[in-house]
């Protein structure tokens, strides 16, 4: 029988060999577009229906 293969430690990446593209991941959010919009809706909602005075 076999043995099983040997397998070296892994080597850290050398960061500034890294390429570019890797940079753009992350946590995903809301595209700017998306937050404009937000703030437009939240706009006119106040106006519409503004919190009434005590």
């Amino acid at each position: 029988m076999k043995r099983a293969k040997q397998r070296l430690p892994l080597k850290p990446r050398n960061p500034v060999a890294r390429s570019p593209l890797l940079g753009k991941g992350g946590p995903h959010g809301k595209s700017t577009a998306a937050k404009r919009r937000q703030a437009q809706v939240e706009l006119l909602k106040q106006t519409r229906d503004p919190d009434p005075e005590p």
